[in-house]
This record gives C-alpha cells, structure tokens and sequence, in this order.
C-alpha cells in the first residue's frame, strides 16, 4: 500500500461503529450493557436488594466481541479511538485491511478470555465479579504491540511529561504498569490483564505469521 492514508477502511468503519453504538448508549441503550458487555462467568442469575431479587444479566458468547464497541464514558471512548486511528492507520497501511482486521479482532477476543480467565472462581476465590468489561483497549493494546515491533525506533512524544520515547520503549513500560497495576490491585476498574490479554494473544499471532511466512 502505496502512500499515506488518513483513514483506511478498517480503521474508519471501527471509528464509526464505535461512535455510531456510544451514541445509542448516550441515548439510553442500558439494554445493550445487559446483552452486549462482557459479564462473568458462573455469575448468579439473581441477587436480592431491598426491593427483592434483581436479575444479574448473563455471558453469551458473541459478548466476546461486542464488548470491545460499549464504552464507560466519552473519555474512555476518545482515548480508545485516537490510539486506533493513530497505530492503527499505520499498521493497517503495512498489513492490509484483512489482516488487520483478523489481527485486531483476535486481540479483542484474546483480552475477553483473559479477563473471564482473571475473574472466574479459580483465580478470584474471593468472590464472583458482577461487574461488566467494555471497552476497545484490548485491541488498542495489541496494535501497539504490533507498532512497537513495527516501528521500534520511531519516536512518540509522551503528554506526561512532554518527552520523545521510543516506540519499543513506549510500549515495554505501558506493558509493564499494567501489569503492576494488576498484580497490586492500583486503579480499581480498569481491566489490566485484558489488556495484557490483548498484547498475548496479538504476540501469539504475530509469531504464528512469522512461522507461516518462514516456512514457504
């Protein structure tokens, strides 16, 4: 692929998608959350409040692709997409638009196993979550993997502090407080090891590539 391009196919139909489903969350769509967030395993089907017992929605397989289009708030819908549009573009010019888009919706799968694995009664005894995951950061994660070993010495200007890093620096140390963010438990709510989820799985599949191609 010849030249650059501001928006390629894969990246403008994720933009919009995701645009286009928090705008009917904004409208209203707590419907969605139930059926299209990616709930717990083993979660109870009720809890009893005050009011009497409220049904706790339920995982359903398609939940390990659709959660990755629900986001908590606009903040965390902005931030997600200008990482998408800023890696993405890039990566998607190198591999194409069907790779890409294998490779991203691997990592978005890839993170919802590892949080259902990090949630489930064999590695939090302590009690089941009910809380749901949203959000595209588990293929945000993955393609900045991929653009760190892409472009490893290409440079990216942190926000804070306002210094150049490394690509390949950049994403080793993000890689490594997410990961001291999930081991010590620091900020609560956001879903670390799904995120580590996404750079595994897209890792994983970057080397299956790496094999293919070797091998013909």
């Amino acid at each position: 692929m010849n030249g650059r391009v501001l928006f390629p196919p894969i990246v403008r139909n994720l933009l919009i998608a995701n645009i286009a489903i928090y705008l009917l969350q904004a409208a209203g769509g707590l419907s969605l959350l139930a059926e299209f967030a990616l709930w717990p395993l083993g979660t109870p089907e009720y809890v009893l409040t005050q009011q009497g017992p409220l049904a706790v929605p339920q995982f359903h397989p398609w939940q390990l692709l659709s959660y990755a289009f629900l986001h908590a708030n606009f903040t965390h819908l902005f931030l997600n997409l200008f990482a998408i549009w800023m890696f993405g573009t890039r990566m998607e010019q190198v591999w194409g638009p069907a790779r890409f888009a294998v490779y991203y919706l691997v990592c978005i799968v890839g993170a919802g196993l590892t949080q259902l694995l990090v949630l489930s009664p064999l590695l939090n005894p302590e009690g089941l979550s009910i809380n749901p995951t949203v959000g595209a950061s588990g293929g945000v994660f993955g393609i900045l993997l991929a653009f760190g070993m892409r472009f490893p010495e290409e440079r990216l200007l942190l926000l804070f502090p306002p210094i150049p890093v490394k690509a390949k620096y950049f994403v080793i140390g993000y890689g490594a407080l997410e990961l001291l963010f999930g081991v010590t438990g620091t900020l609560s709510g956001v879903a670390h090891f799904a995120h580590l989820g996404g750079m595994l799985f897209g890792g994983l599949l970057m080397l299956y590539w790496r094999r293919q191609q070797h091998h013909r």
